[in-house]
Parts: structure tokens; sequence; C-alpha cells
């Protein structure tokens, strides 16, 4: 029998389920939590990253840079 939550969307994701959604490896998804370039929360032990923060930062255009 299948929980009752089944068909929810989760509001939050592991460092790993995020990382393969943005293409990255496990390690580059860490380093960019420890940078603060992926959005995150820590909850004891635990590091995730919330849905909604993620596609914000995936659905924003690119930084400008300057005329090199």
């Amino acid at each position: 029998m299948a929980g009752k939550n089944e068909n929810l969307e989760r509001a939050t994701l592991t460092v790993e389920e995020a990382a393969k959604i943005c293409g990255l490896s496990r390690g580059s998804a860490y380093t960019a939590v420890r940078k603060g370039q992926l959005p995150h929360v820590r909850i004891g032990a635990r590091i995730l990253i919330p849905r909604a923060a993620l596609e914000a930062l995936l659905a924003a255009p690119p930084p400008e840079r300057g005329n090199q």
C-alpha cells in the first residue's frame, strides 16, 4: 500500500537530487553549497535544497559580464 503523500511533491531536495537536476556531480553540488552558490537549509546534520529556490535560481537570467 502506497503512502498518503505519494502524489505530493516534496518541498525540499537532497543535495544529490539537486545535483542531478543541475547536471552537477555530487562533489560539485556540495562545493556550491559550501560556497553559498546553491540555496540550502540545514536541519541538524542534513542539508536540504528548497525546490522553489532551486527552480528560481535555474530560471533566473545569467548575470551580465562586464565588457572584456
